[in-house]
C-alpha cells in the first residue's frame, strides 16, 4: 500500500534469479580489440600513443620471438636443448604485453615466457643453458630484476604478490608482472596470489595467457567461468579480457594496468585470448591428438605477425626488405648464442657437491675427492 492509500502491485525482484546473476557478470568482460584479423583498426578510441619507431620496434621483437621459437624447436629436436615450450602464436600476448613495462619492473615468468625474460636482460645463450638444466642458465646479471622461469603451475602468482608488496613498501615506482596459462588459473596459487595482492594493494599485473588448452585439457573442461578475467572479481580486483593476437590492444591494456598499479590502486588481472600454434612442449606432446585441423586453420588466420605486418605496411613503415634484413641479423645472433652455450664448460658433480653446504661435511669432502678423481680422468 502506498502513502495515498492506493494498493499497488509490488515489483518482482530478480535477486534470486541466478541465471541473471551469471549473465550480468559475463556482460562486464567483453574482449578488447583494436586491430581485426586483417590488421584494420576497429577501435580507434583505444589506439595507444606509440611512435612509428616504437611500432617498428615492437614488431621487430615479435619477429625475433618467432625466430627464437623456430631455432629452439630445431635445437630441441636435435637433442641440443632440454625442456622447451613453443611460443609461436603468442608473440602479441607475450611481447606486446612486456613492451608496456621497463627494466625496473620485476618479471616472474612461467616456463613458456622465455622471450620476455630475454628482453628483460637474460642473455640468449643462458636461456639455452637453462633449458639444458645447466646451472649457468640461472646465474643472472646483477641488474636483471627477474625470477627464473617457474615450472610449478601458478606458483609465480604467489611470488609476484610478495614481490609487488616489497616494491610498495620500499616506495619503488615499479610493478611486478607475471604470466600463467589458462590451466594456471585453475590452481590454488592463482587465487591466493591475486587475493593477497588485492588485500595489500600490491602493484602487480597478472596475466592469464588463455591459449585454449592446459596441455591437452580444453578450456571448457577446466572451469565453468565464461571468461577467466572474471575470476578477479572474487579477489576484489579489476579483471579484463583482451584479444591476445592483437598487439596494439594487448599493449594498450597492459599500459593502462601498469599505470593503475603504479598509482597505488593495486593489481590487475589480464586475460589474453591467444593460441599456441604447436605442441604444449617438445617433451612428447602431440596436439593432433586433442585438436582437429579446423582449430589450427582458424587460429592461423589470426596470426599476430600477419595482422601487425598488414597494419604497419599500410602505414608505410614496414616492407619485405626490412623484414629480410632483420631476420638475417637475428639468425646470426641466434647462431652465436648457440655457440656460446655449447662452449660453456660442462657441469661437474664435484662442483655441485662443493656448494651443497657452506662448509662441506666430512662425508661430502670425501665425495668431492672421489668425483674430482673420476672427472680428472675424463
Amino acid at each position: 500500500m502506498e502513502g495515498n492509500g492506493i494498493m499497488t502491485k509490488r515489483k518482482k525482484t530478480n535477486v534470486l534469479d541466478f541465471n541473471k546473476h551469471l549473465k550480468d557478470l559475463e556482460a562486464h568482460f567483453p574482449m578488447v580489440q583494436i586491430l581485426d584479423e586483417t590488421g584494420k583498426v576497429v577501435n580507434a578510441d583505444l589506439m595507444p600513443d606509440l611512435t612509428d619507431e616504437q611500432l617498428v620496434e615492437l614488431f621487430s621483437d615479435m619477429l625475433w620471438s618467432r625466430a627464437l621459437n623456430d631455432r629452439s624447436t630445431t635445437l630441441a629436436r636435435q637433442g641440443r636443448l632440454g625442456f622447451f615450450a613453443p611460443t609461436a602464436g603468442q608473440e602479441a600476448s607475450q611481447l606486446a604485453s612486456y613492451f608496456a613495462f621497463n627494466k625496473g619492473d620485476i618479471l616472474l615468468p612461467g616456463y613458456r615466457d622465455i622471450p620476455q625474460l630475454i628482453k628483460h636482460g637474460l642473455p640468449v645463450h643462458k636461456a639455452f643453458l637453462w633449458s639444458r638444466g645447466h646451472v649457468v642458465g640461472n646465474e643472472y646479471p646483477e641488474d636483471l630484476k627477474a625470477y627464473p622461469p617457474q615450472i610449478i603451475i601458478g606458483a609465480q602468482y604467489v611470488q609476484a604478490a610478495g614481490a609487488g608488496l616489497g616494491l610498495k613498501r620500499r616506495g619503488k615506482d615499479n610493478v611486478a608482472l607475471t604470466y600463467t596459462g589458462d590451466g594456471g588459473s585453475s590452481q590454488g596459487d592463482f587465487y591466493e596470489g591475486i587475493n593477497f595482492a588485492g588485500a595489500f594493494k600490491a602493484p602487480v599485473v597478472f596475466y592469464i595467457q588463455n591459449n585454449g588448452y592446459a596441455i591437452s585439457t580444453p578450456r571448457h573442461k577446466q572451469t565453468a567461468a565464461v571468461t577467466l578475467a572474471q575470476k578477479a572479481v572474487a579477489a576484489g580486483v579489476p579483471g579484463i579480457q583482451v584479444d591476445g593476437m592483437d598487439p596494439l590492444a594487448v599493449y594498450a591494456v597492459s599500459k593502462a594496468a601498469r599505470d593503475w598499479a603504479i598509482a597505488g590502486n593495486g593489481p590487475v588481472v589480464i586475460e589474453t585470448i591467444t593460441s599456441r600454434f604447436g605442441p604444449h612442449s617438445l617433451s612428447g606432446d602431440d596436439p593432433k591428438r586433442y585438436r582437429d585441423q579446423a582449430s589450427f586453420d582458424e587460429w592461423d588466420k589470426k596470426d599476430p605477425l600477419i595482422r601487425f605486418r598488414n597494419y604497419l605496411t599500410e602505414k608505410g613503415i614496414w616492407d619485405e626488405a626490412k623484414e629480410v634484413a632483420l631476420l638475417e641479423k637475428v639468425d646470426e645472433e641466434l647462431k652465436q648464442a648457440v655457440k656460446d652455450a655449447d662452449s660453456t664448460p660442462k657441469q661437474k658433480i664435484s662442483d655441485s657437491l662443493k656448494v651443497m653446504f657452506e662448509e662441506p661435511t666430512y662425508t661430502i669432502k670425501e665425495q668431492i675427492k672421489e668425483f674430482e678423481a673420476k672427472e680428472g680422468n675424463q
